[in-house]
């Protein structure tokens, strides 16, 4: 199986492409560039330099969140359109899985900075998840992650380092960036999804909404939906 791969879901852009198990191209960019501008170029680089044409391509595999809501729309329109004018298998894996290509025992904690002292975050033993992925403060996950006697921060932890160990100095702290070859690997066997139907994951509500339901019943979605 050919397959493409691909992150933006944060600043850094990964894009892979894997046959059956093989790695045949990786590439990650860690400047701040605008995905919408960078992420087709750099596919069509990868597939011209791997000797494919686009009809060569059976799935794709891209990172659906969490993340910052560009950079996720972006990811997600643009696999939506690919499997779809290609009419090929369209996967959509977690950006927090992307962040764990490492391997270490003990509980693995990706993060990624949600501001304001929040993260994203999920924990993965032994490459399974073992609590859902969620928005939360970064109180509560060192707390959840205290009853731990091995754990790993990765991801966008290093800004966090002084909080870590602070609470859990033992804890191992290892920057990663996301990759889009561990996401092919991942998403190789997984069942396809409606490419129609498939939105990002956000994780947590967009703040206009946030603010809207501050003094709106949130049950009340006829009267939203009028609102907006």
């Amino acid at each position: 199986m050919k397959l493409l791969a691909f992150d933006t879901s944060n600043q850094p852009l990964s894009v892979a492409l894997l046959e059956d198990d093989k790695i045949v191209a990786d590439l990650t960019l860690t400047v701040k560039k605008n995905h919408s501008i960078s992420l087709m170029p750099t596919i069509d680089f990868l597939v011209a330099q791997a000797g494919w044409q686009p009809s060569d391509l059976e799935r794709i595999v891209v990172a659906q969140g969490p993340g910052s809501y560009t950079g996720l729309r972006v990811a997600v329109a643009t696999a939506k359109t690919l499997a779809y004018s290609l009419g090929i298998d369209l996967v959509g894996m977690s950006s927090l899985q992307a962040l764990c290509d490492l391997e270490v025992g003990g509980l693995v904690i990706p993060l990624i900075d949600a501001r304001r002292q929040n993260v994203y975050v999920g924990f993965y033993e032994a490459g399974q998840i073992v609590s859902p992925e969620r928005h939360a403060s970064l109180a509560d996950v060192l707390d959840f992650a205290k009853s731990y006697p091995q754990v790993t921060f990765v991801g966008e932890a290093e800004k966090f380092r002084p909080e870590i160990e602070e609470v859990l100095p033992q804890a191992q702290i290892v920057e990663t960036l996301p990759s889009a070859s561990l996401l092919g690997h991942l998403g190789r066997s997984q069942s396809a999804v409606d490419v129609h139907a498939f939105v990002p994951n956000y994780l947590k509500r967009v703040e206009a909404e946030e603010n809207w339901l501050k003094t709106h019943q949130e049950n009340n979605s006829d009267n939203y939906i009028k609102r907006v």
